[in-house]
């Protein structure tokens, strides 16, 4: 448990970030959840939207740190071959 005022502020920060940060993954996660339903149903012009508006979404969050640039790469390209392979 924190003593000082500092420490207090620090665990009262970090609480803070915390919840932002769990709400910007789960956001994340829904869009990349959008684009697959749409793959998954078979919907190319759907899932090409829910392709475009994830992108931003996914540099957003791996700008922030909450996830690996490599990994934020791998998940547009994923997305993106999915995609080209529904022709």
């Amino acid at each position: 448990m924190a003593n000082s005022a500092s420490a207090k502020k620090r665990a009262k920060q970090a609480e803070t970030h915390r919840t932002q940060n769990a709400g910007q993954r789960s956001m994340m996660r829904t869009y990349i959840k959008r684009v697959y339903s749409a793959i998954g149903a078979g919907d190319k012009a759907a899932a090409e939207t829910a392709y475009k508006a994830a992108c931003p979404i996914i540099d957003s969050v791996a700008g922030k740190g909450l996830i690996h640039a490599n990994k934020a790469a791998r998940h547009k390209s994923r997305m993106n071959n999915n995609i080209r392979a529904m022709a």
